[in-house]
C-alpha cells in the first residue's frame, strides 16, 4: 500500500508550529495557562507538543523502515546510526551555540564544562535509535512485548529506586541521580532551581515507547489504507489509551517532566484521536485549504525549522544596542527580537499576557515564512 497521507504531513507540521509557539513567548513571566507546562504532575496543552512530535517520528518510520528492510540489516544500521549521531550532535551544537555570550559588557566564550548535554533533539535521537532497533529486530509481537516491559519496568524503577515517601516528586525521582552520575551536575538542566533534566536518560526509557507506538499507528494506517475501518480503529485505540492512562495515573501520575508511563499512554491516545480527526478531514472529506497548507509547510522541514527557532534568537541576541538608561544612568541593552516585543507587541494591550502571545504568534509567522520559501524552492533539509 503506497497511498499518500497528506494528513500525516499536516499533523507533523502542526506539532512543529505549536513547538515554536510555546517556546517563543515575548515574556516567560507572562504566559496564558494553556501555554505553560504543568508545574509537576498533570498535563497542559503545551505538554502534548513534544510527545506528539515523538509520535510523529514513529509515524514517519512506518513508511521508511520497509525500504530499509529491503536493503538489508547493514544498510539499516548505517542509516539509523548516522541519523542518530547527527541529530544528537546538532542538539549539543544548539545547546552550546553561539559559543560566545555577553558577560559584564564583554563577549566571552562559553565553556564546555557548563554546557547541557541533553535536550529535545538529543531525546529525539535516543528515542529514534532505540525505537528503530526495536521495530526492526523484534518485529510486531516482540516490539509490543518489549514496549510493555519498558513501561512497566520504568514504573517499577521509579517506585523502588525513588526516595521513600514520594518517589515521583522532584526530590524523590531516581533518574536525577542517574543523570548526575553519568552526565555530571554541570552538564544538566537547572530550570527547576536545581540540577534536574526533563530530557534525562532514565525517563527516555518510557519515551522510546512513544515512538514505537507512533510506528505501529503509522504501520496500521499504511496497511489498512484509507478505510472507515482504519479510521474508527485508530480513534477507538486512542480513546482506550487515554482511559488506561487515566487509570494508571492513580498509581503512577501523568507527568511530562519525568515522562511517566501513564503520560506515554495518555498523550499517545490523544495523538491518535487528533490524527484520526486530521485523517477524517483531509483524506475522507478533502477539507483542505489554507489551514492545511500552512501546517504542511512546517512539516516539510520540521527538524531544521525547530533548530532554527532555537539557534537564530541566540545569534541575534549577540547584536545589541543601548535601549535606554536605568535609574543609575547605566545603559540597558536590547537586541532586535527583544526590541520588537518591548516596543511593538507589549504596548498593544495592558494585558501583558496578550502582548507575549502576539509576539509568539509573530515568531510562528516569521519561521513559517522561512519554511515557505524553502518549500517553494523545493529545498528540503534532511537529517
Amino acid at each position: 500500500m503506497k497511498e499518500r497521507y497528506y494528513s500525516l504531513d499536516v499533523f507533523r507540521g502542526a506539532t512543529v508550529a505549536l513547538m515554536i509557539l510555546v517556546n517563543n513567548p515575548g515574556s516567560w513571566a507572562n504566559i496564558y495557562a494553556p501555554f505553560e507546562h504543568a508545574t509537576w504532575h498533570g498535563c497542559t496543552p503545551t505538554d502534548l507538543v513534544f510527545p506528539f512530535f515523538l509520535f510523529a517520528v514513529g509515524n514517519a518510520m512506518a513508511f521508511v523502515v520497509p525500504r530499509f528492510q529491503e536493503k538489508g540489516t547493514n544498510f539499516f544500521l548505517r542509516k539509523v546510526c548516522k541519523r542518530t549521531v547527527l541529530i544528537f550532535a546538532i542538539g549539543i551544537f544548539l545547546n552550546w551555540s553561539p559559543f560566545i555570550q555577553w558577560k559584564e559588557n564583554a563577549l566571552v566564550f562559553k565553556q564546555w564544562e557548563n554546557i547541557r548535554i541533553l535536550g529535545v533533539l538529543q531525546r529525539i535521537a535516543i528515542c529514534y535509535f532505540f525505537a528503530s532497533l526495536i521495530v526492526y529486530f523484534f518485529k510486531q509481537k516482540g516490539a509490543i512485548l518489549l514496549s510493555a516491559i519498558l513501561l512497566l519496568g520504568y514504573w517499577l524503577l521509579c517506585f523502588v529506586l525513588g526516595r521513600s515517601g514520594d518517589p515521583y516528586s522532584l526530590a524523590g525521582y531516581f533518574g536525577t541521580d542517574v543523570d548526575k552520575s553519568i552526565l555530571g551536575v554541570s552538564h544538566m538542566y537547572k530550570g527547576e532551581g536545581l540540577a534536574f533534566d526533563p530530557e534525562g536518560l532514565a525517563s527516555a526509557t518510557a519515551a522510546i515507547v512513544q515512538v514505537v507506538l507512533g510506528y505501529f499507528a503509522g504501520k496500521y494506517i499504511r496497511e489498512k489504507g484509507k478505510t472507515w475501518e482504519m479510521l474508527s480503529h485508530i480513534f477507538l485505540a486512542g480513546a482506550l489509551l487515554v482511559f488506561v492512562g487515566f487509570i494508571w495515573d492513580m498509581g503512577f501520575p501523568i507527568n511530562k517532566k519525568i515522562w511517566t508511563s501513564s503520560f506515554v499512554l495518555y498523550t499517545t491516545g490523544l495523538a491518535l484521536m487528533v490524527l484520526a480527526f486530521f485523517i477524517y478531514l483531509i483524506e475522507f472529506k478533502n477539507a483542505t485549504g489554507g489551514w492545511s497548507r500552512f501546517f504542511d509547510v512546517f512539516g516539510k522541514n520540521p527538524l531544521f525549522i525547530f533548530f532554527l527557532s532555537g539557534f537564530l534568537p541566540r545569534i541575534i541576541a549577540l547584536i545589541r544596542w543601548t535601549d535606554h538608561l536605568d535609574e543609575q544612568g547605566k545603559p540597558v541593552y536590547i537586541s532586535s527580537f527583544a526590541w520588537f516585543y518591548q516596543h511593538v507587541c507589549k504596548p498593544i494591550s495592558e494585558n501583558l499576557k496578550l502582548g507575549s502571545l502576539i509576539y509568539a504568534l509573530c515568531m510562528v509567522a516569521f519561521y513559517w515564512s522561512i519554511a515557505y520559501l524553502l518549500n517553494k524552492r523545493k529545498i528540503y533539509i534532511k537529517v
